[in-house]
C-alpha cells in the first residue's frame, strides 16, 4: 500500500493554512506552521508575502487545484483513489461535491479518528493496518474500507488490553465527535448513523472548486 513518507508539516506550509495532520503536536508551540508560516522551497517567503500583499493573482486553474491537494492531503489519499472516488461522486443521485466529502468523511480511518480513538488520521490508519479494528463483527485491516449508515466499528477483543486502549478512554473523552455518529467509550465502539451533512464536515474546503477542477 503506497503512502506520504515525508515531512507532513511541510503539507501545512504548501497550503497556507493548518491542515492538523499531527494531532496533538499541532496544538502546542512545537508545530512547525508556527514558526514557519510560509511554503517550503527557495520561493516560500517572497510567494507568500505575494499572496498576502495581493502583487499577483492567482489563477482559477491554481484555485483549484490547491483546493483539491487540501482534500487530497486532510484525508491521506493519493491522486489515483481521489480520481476513483470523484468518478464515483460523480455517478450518484445529489450534489457531487457534497457526496464527494461525504465519501471520504466515510473511510473507516476517518471515522476511527472522529470518533476520537486516535489523534490524528495518520495515526487511525496505522491502528486500522494492525488489524485493531472491526467493522461488522469482522476484523479488517483496510483504511479505505467506505462505511454506511447502520454499520459498526469496535475495537478487537485481542487489542483491548495493549497500553494505548487501555489509556484511551481519558484522551477520548475530551474529544468531541459529531453526530452523525455515536460513541461508547466503556465498550470501545461506534456506530455510523447517517452521513454526514455539509455543515458537520470541516477542513476549510471547498468542493465546488474540486468539481471545477474535475470538469475541465
Amino acid at each position: 500500500m503506497a503512502k506520504y513518507i515525508g515531512p507532513v508539516c511541510k503539507l501545512c506550509r504548501r497550503e497556507g493554512e493548518k491542515l492538523f495532520l499531527k494531532g496533538e503536536r499541532c496544538f502546542t508551540p512545537h508545530c512547525a506552521f508556527e514558526r514557519r508560516g510560509f511554503a517550503p522551497g527557495q520561493h516560500g517567503r517572497t510567494g507568500s508575502r505575494n499572496k498576502r500583499g495581493g502583487t499577483g493573482r492567482e489563477s482559477d486553474y491554481a484555485r483549484q487545484l490547491r483546493a483539491k491537494q487540501k482534500a487530497r492531503r486532510i484525508y491521506g489519499v493519493f491522486e489515483r483513489q481521489f480520481q476513483r472516488y470523484y468518478k464515483t461522486a460523480l455517478r450518484r443521485r445529489g450534489l457531487t461535491g457534497l457526496t464527494l466529502l461525504q465519501i471520504l468523511e466515510s473511510r473507516l480511518d476517518n471515522v476511527v479518528y472522529r470518533l476520537g480513538y486516535a489523534s490524528s488520521r495518520a495515526q487511525a490508519r496505522l491502528l486500522v493496518t494492525h488489524g485493531h479494528f472491526t467493522v461488522n463483527g469482522r476484523r479488517t485491516d483496510v483504511p479505505s474500507m467506505l462505511l454506511d449508515s447502520g454499520d459498526s466499528l469496535a475495537v478487537r477483543e485481542g487489542s483491548r488490553a495493549t497500553a494505548y486502549f487501555k489509556e484511551l478512554g481519558d484522551f477520548a473523552e475530551k474529544r468531541n465527535f459529531p453526530a452523525w455518529l455515536s460513541r461508547d467509550l466503556k465498550g470501545l465502539t461506534g456506530n455510523v448513523q447517517r452521513l454526514p451533512e455539509r455543515a458537520e464536515i470541516d477542513g476549510n474546503l471547498n468542493e465546488q472548486l474540486i468539481v471545477e477542477y474535475y470538469s475541465r
